[in-house]
Order: C-alpha cells, then sequence, then structure tokens
C-alpha cells in the first residue's frame, strides 16, 4: 500500500506561482508513474500532468508552459511548480501513482493522496 501526502496549497492570486509537493510510503517509488489531478466544484477530475519513472513528463494543454513536474527519487517526493496562476486553476488537486494503465486516466492510477486547496483570486 502506497500512502501519498500532499502539501503546498493555499491561496494566491492571478499571475502568482505555487509549489506542491506530495511524499510517497514506497521504498519502490521510483517503479511508479506519478500524477497530479485536480478537481474543481462540480467538474470531474482532470489530468494535469504526469512524470514516467524514466522522467519523461506528459502535460494537459491548460498547464503546459506554466506548470511543472519534477520527480526526486531519493526523497520519495513528486512536485508541482505552478507558475502564472489563472482563477480557472482553483481546485482540489490530488497527487496519484500507477504501476500501468493509461498515463491520463484518473481510473488507472492505484493510490491518491488526499489533496491539498488551490485558490486562485482574481
Amino acid at each position: 500500500q502506497v500512502q501519498l501526502v500532499e502539501s503546498g496549497g493555499g491561496l494566491v492570486q492571478a499571475g502568482g506561482s505555487l509549489r506542491l509537493s506530495c511524499a510517497a510510503s514506497e521504498r519502490t517509488f521510483s517503479s511508479y508513474v506519478m500524477g497530479w489531478f485536480r478537481q474543481a466544484p462540480g467538474k470531474e477530475r482532470e489530468f494535469v500532468a504526469a512524470v514516467s519513472w524514466r522522467g519523461i513528463l506528459y502535460y494537459a494543454n491548460s498547464v503546459k508552459g506554466r506548470f511543472t513536474i519534477s520527480r526526486d527519487n531519493a526523497k520519495n517526493t513528486v512536485y508541482l511548480q505552478m507558475n502564472s496562476l489563472k482563477p480557472e486553476d482553483t481546485a482540489v488537486y490530488y497527487c496519484a501513482a500507477r504501476m500501468g494503465g493509461s498515463i491520463f486516466s484518473a481510473y488507472d492510477y492505484d493510490y491518491w493522496g488526499q489533496g491539498t486547496q488551490v485558490t486562485v483570486s482574481s
């Protein structure tokens, strides 16, 4: 069982930055694809970014060029650097881990964190 704990959310003005962190309990962390998803009120959970065990990066078009995902396997941690934040980025952000399946589908992720709120004011 992999436990994921997110941190770093908060309230920021439009144009500002936040960095989310997700610490994993699993010693085989480096074998997992790690992803970030978000869910706004009344909307479905959507893919934001992912990084494979080999370090290949994937981004949703809506965040490409503004968000950067990275991982530190020595620390069992994945990060999401969010710059140029917009009010439409407001959501609960979830960290997730998977071994197989689609990079982009929430249904293929096996483990989830509790989520961290990001609120961007205009």
